[in-house]
C-alpha cells in the first residue's frame, strides 16, 4: 500500500516539476501584460489621450484607441523618415539647449537621454555615460563572500574616507529597471563575463536562468 502511494506520489511529482515552467512562463506574462495593460490601456492617463485622438472618427472607446495607436505609430514613422534625413538635428539641439536652462527639467532630460543612447548603443564606448556601464560581480564581505551581480556605472573608483570605491547599480528581480545604487569597495568588484542581455535575462527569470549564462556546477543541487 506504501509503495503504491509512493509510486503515485512520484508520478504526480514529475508531472509537477514537468508543469511548473510552464506555468511560470504563463504567469509571468500575464503579469507583464497586466503592467503594460495599466501603463498603456484605454483607461491609462496616456490610453486616455489615444483615446481622444480617435474620438473624433468613431464612438468605440476600443477601437478610437486602436486609431489613436495607429495616429502616433504614424507619427513616430514620420520623424523616423524625418531623423533620417537629418532635418532634425537643427531643432533637436535647440530645443535641448532650452531644456539645459531649466535646471529640474535639465536633470530629467539628462537622464533620459543616456537612458536611449544606452538602449540605442550609439554613445562610444570610451565615452562617459550610461553606455560605459557594464556587468560586475560585488563579493559583500570580500572576495569569496556573497556574489551579487549588479552593474558598474563608472569604471573611475571614487575616495570615501581615504578608500576606494566603485558606484555600483545592484537592478531587482524581475523588474530589473530599478534597484539600488551602492558605494562598494574596489577590492569587492570584480568584472563579470556576461552580456548586458545575459543579466536582464538572469534577473527577470529571477534566477531561473542562471545556468544558461553562468558555468553550472554539475548535478550537485542545495537539496544535495
Amino acid at each position: 500500500m506504501k509503495s503504491s502511494f509512493r509510486h503515485l506520489l512520484r508520478t504526480f511529482l514529475a508531472g509537477l516539476l514537468a508543469v511548473l515552467p510552464l506555468a511560470a512562463t504563463f504567469l509571468i506574462i500575464l503579469w507583464l501584460g497586466s503592467l503594460v495593460y495599466s501603463l498603456l490601456g484605454p483607461n491609462s492617463l496616456l490610453g486616455t489621450v489615444l483615446v481622444a485622438l480617435g474620438l473624433g472618427v468613431t464612438g468605440s472607446v476600443w477601437l478610437s484607441y486602436l486609431i489613436g495607436i495607429g495616429l502616433v505609430l504614424l507619427g513616430v514613422f514620420g520623424l523616423g523618415v524625418v531623423v533620417e534625413t537629418g532635418v532634425q538635428r537643427g531643432l533637436s539641439s535647440a530645443i535641448s539647449s532650452a531644456l539645459q536652462r531649466i535646471p529640474l527639467v535639465r536633470s530629467i532630460h539628462d537622464l533620459v537621454t543616456r537612458v536611449v543612447e544606452l538602449m540605442a548603443r550609439r554613445e562610444p564606448a570610451n565615452k562617459d555615460g550610461l553606455r560605459s556601464m557594464s556587468p560586475v560581480w560585488c563579493h559583500f564581505g570580500g572576495p569569496g563572500g556573497a556574489a551579487v551581480l549588479a552593474l558598474l556605472s563608472t569604471p573611475q573608483p571614487l575616495t570615501i574616507d581615504g578608500r576606494l570605491y566603485h558606484a555600483v547599480v545592484v537592478p531587482t528581480a524581475p523588474v530589473p529597471i530599478g534597484g539600488g545604487l551602492l558605494y562598494v569597495p574596489q577590492e569587492w568588484v570584480k568584472p563579470a563575463d556576461v552580456g548586458m542581455e545575459a543579466l536582464t535575462s538572469i534577473y527577470v527569470s529571477m534566477g531561473v536562468t542562471s545556468a544558461q549564462h553562468l558555468a553550472p556546477a554539475g548535478e550537485r543541487s542545495v537539496a544535495s
